[in-house]
């Protein structure tokens, strides 16, 4: 596994504050079944352990807070509103954690379900700034990260632990995504809660 720190710093620096639109589960849900049960294994040399908290799937990473008005961040807001009303609340999957090449990562399933999510955030993005930032990612397949790697991390011994070790998948409602403003410190991501927009036509 690669330093995950190491290969974003590029094009999001220590420190810099971006907007980000996540899906935020239950903190309380996936302590109990994501953290909790993998904490020998996220607590390792060279691995940085996620709190609870800060547990997110990313949609959208958008741009930096010092280059977008307020008129654009309301903008962008006020289509992602209009747009959720159109998508129903749905149910998302998480696998067991797997060793990916940066972190220790928890697929998400049906990717079709929270995809256009995703299409939602970016096209907003897009149409309140006129395109002036390049969205990320360029694709979308839902996961969380309970650990990411800040070094060289030894991947058999994970393998062999997660072999013996861990529950099952665990599924979670998804019926809002949330606005933050977004940071990291090459050893932790944390935000600042902006707001929620709930999904379906009761919103």
């Amino acid at each position: 596994m690669k330093d995950f720190f190491s290969t974003v710093v590029h094009r999001w620096p220590e420190g810099r504050e971006d907007i980000h639109w996540h899906i935020l589960p239950d903190r309380e849900l996936v302590r109990q079944t994501l953290f909790e049960p993998y904490r020998e294994l996220t607590h390792r040399p060279n691995l940085a352990p996620v709190r609870p908290e800060n547990f997110h799937i990313t949609l959208l990473h958008g741009p930096p807070v010092t280059e977008v008005s307020e008129q654009e961040v309301g903008d962008m807001t006020a289509l992602v509103r209009k747009g959720c009303k159109r998508i129903a609340p749905f149910e998302l999957t998480l696998d067991r954690p797997a060793l990916g090449s940066v972190a220790l990562e928890c697929a998400g399933r049906p990717g079709a379900a929270s995809r256009p999510l995703w299409q939602l955030t970016a096209d907003a993005a897009a149409e309140a700034t006129g395109g002036r930032f390049r969205n990320l990612p360029a694709a979308h397949y839902p996961h969380g990260s309970i650990a990411y790697a800040v070094g060289d991390v030894a991947r058999l011994p994970m393998k062999v632990w997660l072999s013996d070790n861990g529950p099952g998948p665990v599924t979670i409602p998804v019926d809002k995504i949330s606005l933050v403003v977004q940071r990291h410190d090459r050893h932790e991501i944390v935000w600042d809660h902006i707001l929620d927009v709930p999904l379906g036509w009761s919103s």
